[in-house]
This record gives structure tokens, sequence and C-alpha cells, in this order.
């Protein structure tokens, strides 16, 4: 899958509210998820587990007990693309279905 250009990211960005942008060498987008729980927290990465296996794209996870954070990025294509906006996406429609 293509590398977004850093405009085309930063349009993308509007499709994924509360989602932001990490500069760098590898260009990524990060969210943080406030849960009631550590057991919530690990139910969440769970069904985020399970989406990320179905999409064939692995985010790097994060739990501090009832917090998780995602991070996205393509590392083959050495930085953003389509795949993670749609996981992004896709994950937090999930969190709606809670």
């Amino acid at each position: 899958m293509a590398k977004l250009s850093a405009d085309q990211a930063k349009r993308r960005m509007a499709d994924v509210p509360g989602w932001r942008r990490v500069a760098g060498e590898m260009p990524s987008i990060r969210k943080q998820y406030e849960l009631d729980a550590f057991v919530s927290a690990l139910k969440f990465v769970n069904k985020v587990g399970r989406l990320a296996e179905a999409a064939n794209h692995h985010p790097d996870i994060t739990i501090n007990y009832n917090k998780v954070t995602l991070l996205l990025t393509t590392h083959d294509a050495g930085g953003l693309t389509e795949k993670d906006f749609n996981l992004a996406r896709q994950i937090d429609e999930s969190t709606k279905r809670r």
C-alpha cells in the first residue's frame, strides 16, 4: 500500500477524531482510550486484536492500568497509509458498541 504524503495524512485526520499525528522518522497516528478498570482495558485490547488480525495490520499497544494507547503506522511503507486510517476508524466504531 502506498505511503501517504504529509498533506494527504493531514486531510485524513478529519476522518479519525481524537487521533493525533505523530511526526518523526516513522510517522504514525496515536490515540489513548480510558476504560473503567484494568479488566475492561484487557477486553478492549482483545477486541482491537481481533480487528487487527482481520485487517492484517497490527498496532503498537500499551496498557497502563485502565488506559490503552494505540499507535498505528505501516512499517512496510515507512509511514502512514490508508490501512492505518481504516483500522483507526474500525477501532473507534467498535468502541461505540462496547
